[in-house]
């Protein structure tokens, strides 16, 4: 007998047994839920252990779309290590494979064959032509990343194999399954870290012009489509927030990790000029209504790098915190040779 977890709108109850459980959800679809065994929380209304016939005045939700061209990810399993500078470690039935970004390989098995691929692997998983390679090499350079993805594979005739992929800087690696979400992630274009084979990585247009060239991500965010598991990293540590239909959130802009395809993204002002010049937190916000679900991270990359960029040493001298000694302070503590 399973013991059920539930969530709503970020409040945890449980836990619960099955029958219990599939009350609550008949009650109330709309939240998440985990039992031992998941690898994440899951909407109830695409659990399907949730959604018995005997549960009475149960609606039966819609099985999530199968993407088009009826393209079917691998389905791989993985283990996440680390806490600050974390790693994915997936593990590879033979025949299965997983695409990562080029440069985040951590160490893999021997029988795991390595092949870099032009574009993002799903026309060449599905057959595609020159064509179809061409265009998603396009919509990876308009994105800011590689035209080359690397493709990893179990060439062995049995067994498990594994193959790692380390987060690129201090933040939290976030598995999703993407038919849990509709098919569909939108996500900011650097986050993508690697995803079961047979995902689309796109291009998602902001439709507003103000909100592109003020939403902090510019005019283009990836769009990963699907039915498997895809791997983000985010800066820091991440929330995630449930949105029900006309619920907003304010946002700073580098904030905004991802977001489902239901959710709207909006900017506005921070209000006053005074607040807009002396805040601190820029000229916008970003506003996520829902329905939907949202990721935020806590540390954006650039909000770090510019931070290490105003501790550098400048030209001429260096930037003394604290310390009425000035250059001769750091001389003396041993952070600058004569």
């Amino acid at each position: 007998m399973h013991q059920w977890f539930l969530s709503y709108n970020g409040q945890q109850s449980g836990p619960f047994d099955t029958a219990a459980a599939i009350a609550q959800a008949a009650k109330n679809p709309n939240g998440h839920c985990w039992r031992q065994g998941f690898a994440e929380w899951l909407p109830i209304a695409s659990c399907s252990e949730l959604r018995g016939e005997s549960a009475p005045g149960q609606i039966a939700a819609p099985p999530p779309p199968v993407p088009s061209g009826g393209q079917r990810s691998d389905v791989i399993d993985y283990r996440i290590f680390g806490e600050d500078m974390q790693f994915v470690e997936v593990e590879l039935d033979p025949g299965e494979s997983a695409v990562a970004e080029a440069g985040s390989l951590m160490y893999k098995d021997s029988v795991v064959k390595m092949e870099t691929v032009f574009g993002d692997a799903s026309a060449a998983s599905s057959g595609g032509g020159f064509l179809d390679k061409l265009v998603g090499a396009g919509k990876r350079l308009i994105t800011g990343e590689s035209l080359f993805t690397t493709v990893f594979s179990h060439g062995g005739p049995s067994g498990k194999a594994r193959v790692a992929f380390a987060a690129p800087y201090p933040g939290t690696i976030v598995p999703m399954t993407l038919s849990n979400y509709g098919g569909k992630i939108i996500c900011q274009k650097d986050s993508f870290l690697c995803a079961a084979r047979g995902v689309s990585i796109g291009l998602f247009f902001q439709k507003k012009i103000m909100t592109a060239l003020f939403g902090g991500e510019g005019f283009i965010m990836q769009k990963l489509e699907g039915d498997g598991l895809v791997f983000i990293h985010a800066g820091g540590t991440i929330v995630e927030r449930d949105l029900t239909p006309g619920e907003r959130i304010d946002v700073d802009t580098g904030c905004v990790v991802a977001m489902t395809s239901t959710v709207n993204f909006d900017i506005q002002s921070v209000g006053s000029v005074k607040s807009a010049l002396f805040g601190g937190e820029g000229v916008f916000l970003a506003t996520l209504t829902g329905p939907g679900k949202v990721w935020i991270q806590s540390l954006p990359f650039s909000r770090l790098a510019g931070r290490m960029f105003s501790a550098m040493p400048r030209q001429g001298g260096g930037r003394d915190e604290g310390s009425i000694l000035g250059g001769l302070g750091t001389i003396i503590g041993g952070d600058r040779n004569f």
